[in-house]
């Protein structure tokens, strides 16, 4: 079938584009592209005219306006322009060098590269070149050394243009020249097709410059003043458009659904607290007032609950959860992992001994009639409580009347499986996570969701001293442990992968090898004991079973373990190449062992390319575990150092990619954009007012399938 023929864009006037140009065409028909660069750029996520243009530079070069030769003074940085006189590659120099004598009419300049073996085929006599560096001298002549350079026509050798500074990111076959050579000749036409978000008033109130100016100035800025004013604008309507899709999610949640209102009386209050053998914490009690003001209205309750590792989540949760079964609804509880799940099982049975509320635990291991009989008590409203893991999402799984939903470790569900809860009927939602969130990641990740926060641990708690242990200090830390194992206590042994390779070094990384080395070598008098994500439920559950009996002493696990147990014998907690783990997750691992009043130690075992040699940053994150015990300052830290890309995966938590905005860098832009974003839904929920169309558009075509707005187009 022949290819239908569309024109090249450059073949259209550089005036008022056609009315057929638009900024969905693909990109293949942009002079310059073609099928297989079209491949090339759709790997780099440029897949129509719209991508291309917001196909950003990763950095801009300035450089300053050409100076003549014989003006050019020491410790300048200057731009000269002239004619190559000579070339040479001085291979005995150390390093080797390639030079070339640069003159205009006022003088020569000695232009060196070190290692510059490759411009042997780009750079030779007669040239005309334009080059911008630092001056220095050599032997009393002036020099410029590994400048940037451009070659020029000599029709330009009186030209004052400064150099094009945007590079953009490039892929093997694409260089940032070749990009620059596709967008620059149809950036005006681009450019045009670019509609305007807001009001020119609503741009002045935040000191904002056109939409089409900054598009253009961010890939063609005239100086470093302009390129930033572009980059503020084009930042901030990102993260508006962001905010605004959160905003109008959660309009949505609140006001186009309608949930069982929940009221909370003295007497509902009362007969739950009893169930729990302690007072709760001033946090708790504030978290619950928050919850049941929530649940008492039909407008279903979207709360994110934030609490530190220990801080007693789950007993607000299971008030939650009480208060809904007193309304005569199910609760579904659900973890992300069957260690997790049983975990929240076994503190719901404690606490529920000998009460009406029925309850089960539900997993993908429950299989057959017993299946069958659980599915049946749960469509029949024979159980109250269902815990369990992704096993409750299956499409046989229907609850007569589901009240609440509490969802734990919630980033670790993708967005379209937490939807799925919600198939029949729209239940309160409460939503928990142990990773403290960061401001910035509550106001993005979890921007639709109000957020309740417990910050301070019940009381009773034991404190834990966290140490860096350097290679040749394991064996201290060793015979420290051993005799807390004497007295009685227990360890965990955390490794950041289940099994090594041919590398030496892998098995100091490997749960596999480092139990065989642990057991046979190190602690052959106690009893040492493998747990990881690859064993059987059964096995796994007999093993953790076993650890909480103190039947074994010693646990060599990967992260399965870091969250849900509970075993507060537990005092020890090694860390193997610790600097494979983010500070957030080193926080949550060293939560297992604060469970009980000992203190505890935590010890961030490291190796010589991470932590003593070559990595020094490595070390100063680690540092970082030893100061500080405060959950929140640990993930601010870890965001500003490894980003929110990685603590989060935007595919689960369903935060959509930014190719401007830096949530951490542009926080003053973020809070500014989110306040905005929310009074325009207040003002127009479903932005169907005739000034707001553009935006309306632009929302649905950056966000509306990240955020699942489709039922807003």
């Amino acid at each position: 079938m022949q290819e239908k023929q569309t024109p090249k864009i450059t073949e259209l006037s550089s005036g008022k584009p056609s009315k057929k140009l638009d900024l969905s065409m693909p990109v293949q028909y942009v002079k310059g592209v073609g099928p297989a660069r079209a491949k090339v750029f759709a790997r780099l996520g440029v897949h129509t005219l719209g991508d291309l243009l917001e196909y950003f530079p990763r950095e801009w070069n300035f450089v300053p306006e050409p100076t003549k030769i014989s003006q050019i003074r020491p410790d300048e940085n200057v731009t000269i322009i002239g004619i190559i006189e000579s070339v040479e590659y001085q291979t005995y120099r150390t390093p080797p060098i390639f030079e070339a004598s640069v003159a205009d009419d006022t003088g020569v300049c000695r232009i060196i590269w070190f290692h510059g073996g490759f411009l042997r085929d780009l750079l030779s006599a007669g040239q005309a070149i334009k080059v911008s560096g630092k001056v220095s001298t050599y032997k009393g002549q002036l020099q410029l050394t590994n400048p940037k350079y451009k070659l020029i026509e000599e029709d330009y050798l009186e030209s004052s243009r400064r150099f094009e500074p945007a590079v953009y990111p490039a892929s093997g076959t694409l260089s940032s020249g070749q990009i620059k050579k596709i967008i620059e000749p149809i950036l005006s036409e681009l450019t045009g097709l670019v509609e305007e978000l807001y009001p020119p008033e609503a741009d002045r109130k935040v000191n904002l410059i056109g939409r089409r100016q900054a598009f253009e100035w961010i890939h063609s800025p005239p100086d470093e003043e302009n390129l930033a004013r572009a980059k503020r604008r084009l930042k901030y309507d990102e993260l508006f458009l962001m905010q605004l899709g959160l905003a109008v999610r959660k309009y949505k949640m609140h006001n186009l659904s309608l949930a069982v209102p929940m009221q909370c009386d003295e007497r509902i209050d009362k007969k739950i607290r009893k169930r729990f053998p302690f007072l709760l914490t001033e946090d708790q009690d504030n978290v619950i007032a928050e919850i049941v003001q929530d649940m008492a209205n039909s407008k279903p309750m979207n709360r994110l609950l934030q609490g530190d590792v220990g801080s007693g989540k789950t007993v607000v949760a299971l008030y939650a959860a009480l208060l809904a079964i007193a309304k005569k609804t199910q609760v579904a509880i659900m973890a992300p992992t069957e260690i997790l799940a049983e975990q929240h099982f076994i503190s719901i049975e404690r606490y529920l001994r000998n009460s009406e509320v029925k309850r089960l635990l539900l997993t993908g291991g429950i299989t057959g009639r017993k299946r069958d009989a659980l599915m049946k008590q749960i469509r029949t409203s024979r159980v109250d409580i269902v815990v369990g893991t992704i096993a409750i999402l299956h499409h046989d799984v229907r609850f007569s009347k589901l009240g609440l939903v509490v969802i734990d470790e919630q980033h670790k569900f993708g967005v379209h499986q937490r939807a799925k809860l919600r198939k029949d009927t729209t239940p309160h939602c409460l939503v928990m996570t142990a990773t403290p969130i960061p401001r910035t990641l509550a106001m993005t990740a979890f921007g639709d969701l109000d957020v309740s926060i417990i910050k301070h641990p019940p009381p009773g708690r034991g404190k834990v001293v966290t140490r860096l242990v350097e290679p040749y200090n394991r064996a201290k830390a060793y015979e420290f442990i051993r005799e807390h194992l004497k007295a009685g206590k227990q360890a965990y042994f955390v490794f950041p992968r289940i099994s090594g390779d041919e590398d030496e070094k892998a098995h100091l990384k490997a749960a596999i090898d480092g139990y065989k080395f642990l057991q046979s070598s190190v602690f052959p008098e106690f009893s040492v004991e493998l747990l990881h994500g690859q064993m059987s439920s059964q096995k796994k559950q007999a093993i953790m079973a076993d650890f909480r009996r103190n039947k074994i002493k010693v646990l060599v696990s990967t992260i399965v373990v870091e969250v849900g147990l509970d075993v507060p014998n537990a005092t020890i907690m090694v860390i193997e190449a610790a600097e494979n783990f983010g500070l957030a997750q080193l926080h949550q691992l060293r939560g297992r062992i604060s469970r009980g009043q000992d203190k505890a130690y935590c010890f961030l075992f490291g190796h010589a390319t991470g932590v003593e040699g070559r990595n020094q940053t490595a070390k100063k994150r680690l540092e970082i575990m030893t100061r500080s015990n405060d959950g929140f300052e640990i993930a601010e830290h870890d965001l500003r150092m490894r980003g929110p890309g990685e603590l989060f995966s935007t595919r689960q938590h369903g935060l959509p990619d930014l190719k401007i905005a830096n949530i951490v860098d542009d926080f003053e832009l973020l809070v500014m954009a989110r306040k905005n974003a929310f009074e325009l839904v207040n003002q127009d929920p479903t932005l169907s007012a005739a000034n707001h169309k553009n935006i309306r558009s632009a929302l649905l075509q950056k966000f509306g399938r990240t955020l699942g707005l489709a039922d807003i187009a």
